[in-house]
């Protein structure tokens, strides 16, 4: 199965986000830890499970490494993978290691992360800069990566898979950051970034529908036609007060627009409180909503409509919304041994996704009256999703 690409580009940076998040405003690195980590999503036809182990060491009170080995299993099959009739099942492995030096206010990473698949491979190295001025008080950061993919197709089965490499992407990221205490209890920050991508960046296992009066069905299907490069850029903004009751809130809007004309806008809302030294429980709600592609459209009037044409439901007009619970507890808050602590975290979230325009042409081929739907008049597609990830950090 091939996974967004927008999707793979988050691994990676979710993992330098994590990272930058221990280090900034610190002359010393954090202490050495080791993670485990599991996750299960379900919902729209998938079922998807990761497995994670890292690890983090300092070999000076300056510099350190970090290593993640990952893995997730996919099965089941997206409404919108029309010329797929059986169930995908696909197994996705990334290592990832970083290497952080500070010096004096200045934090330096390298990383690099390697993504394989039987029909894809990525590889992203990465790279930035984080500096502390005016007395610990703004940090800025920069950061560059590129990711080169190689793409395929399995026209084959999920049992018995014969890839077809359909071509090569390529992306780059370049990031700004600046985070300002505000007050004792008042932080800000804003991010901006941009991202430029060519090569091949159609999704081979999606496709499109156009009229078609001599078809069964009124419609009949064709190949996706992608642009050969985006550029997509983003700003957001995110603000944390910390509230006397040792509780902090914070509240964050992204604004998303790209080439592709699709423009996004997100709203998140955190609160987390502390309890005794035990436990820490978080809540958070995050609202989402965009536009559709430029070259989108869920029926097209008739075959070779337009120079591009997609069908893919993530360049569809949407919103979601998320309501998310998290849960730590401190199982060695004293240390024991050679462990200083320990955490076990609980994360349950559900997604409720809502399309604007893509409809359910696999699942409603009759009407309730019966009879088959006219194509263009079938429902607009909806469904739901549960997350839950658990995870257990040893700090040594």
């Amino acid at each position: 199965m091939q996974m967004t690409r927008a999707h793979r580009l988050l691994v990676p940076l979710a993992v330098l986000a994590a990272l930058l998040a221990r280090t900034v405003g610190a002359d010393v690195l954090p202490d050495d830890r080791a993670d485990l980590f599991y996750s299960k999503y379900s919902g729209g036809g998938m079922d998807i499970t990761g497995e994670s182990v890292s690890a983090r060491k300092k070999f000076t009170e300056n510099f350190a490494l970090d290593y993640s080995y990952f893995v997730d299993k996919v099965s089941g099959a997206s409404v919108d993978v029309l010329s797929q009739a059986s169930v995908i099942k696909d197994e996705r492995k990334q290592n990832s290691v970083t290497a952080t030096f500070v010096h004096d206010k200045t934090t330096y990473t390298l990383s690099f992360s390697n993504s394989i698949e039987r029909d894809y491979v990525s590889n992203t190295p990465h790279a930035s800069l984080s500096q502390d001025m005016f007395g610990d008080l703004t940090t800025i950061t920069l950061g560059f990566g590129r990711t080169r993919d190689k793409v395929g197709e399995n026209d084959g089965t999920a049992f018995v898979p014969n890839v077809v490499w359909l071509g090569h992407a390529e992306s780059r990221s370049y990031e700004l950051g600046l985070s300002q205490i505000l007050t004792r209890n008042w932080i800000t920050s804003l991010e901006f970034n941009v991202i430029t991508d060519d090569g091949y960046l159609a999704n081979p296992y999606r496709s499109i529908r156009y009229l078609d009066p001599t078809a069964a069905k009124g419609y009949s299907l064709g190949s996706q036609i992608y642009p050969d490069t985006r550029t997509s850029t983003a700003v957001e903004l995110r603000t944390k007060y910390y509230l006397p009751y040792r509780a902090a809130a914070s509240l964050s809007y992204r604004y998303y627009r790209d080439t592709w004309a699709v423009v996004g806008n997100t709203f998140e809302f955190d609160y987390t409180q502390p309890i005794k030294n035990l436990w820490i429980l978080e809540g958070r709600f995050r609202y989402y909503q965009q536009t559709h592609a430029s070259f989108y459209s869920d029926l097209f009037p008739y075959v070779a409509a337009q120079n591009y044409e997609a069908r893919d439901k993530d360049l569809a007009a949407s919103n979601n919304y998320t309501i998310g619970a998290k849960a730590t507890y401190a199982f060695l808050p004293e240390g024991w041994k050679m462990f200083k602590r320990g955490t076990a975290t609980l994360d349950i979230s559900e997604i409720r996704f809502k399309y604007l325009d893509f409809r359910d042409i696999k699942d409603f081929n009759d009407t309730p009256a019966g009879g088959s739907y006219a194509p263009g008049d079938e429902p607009l597609y909806h469904f739901n999703a549960i997350i839950y990830q658990v995870y257990m950090s040893m700090f040594f």
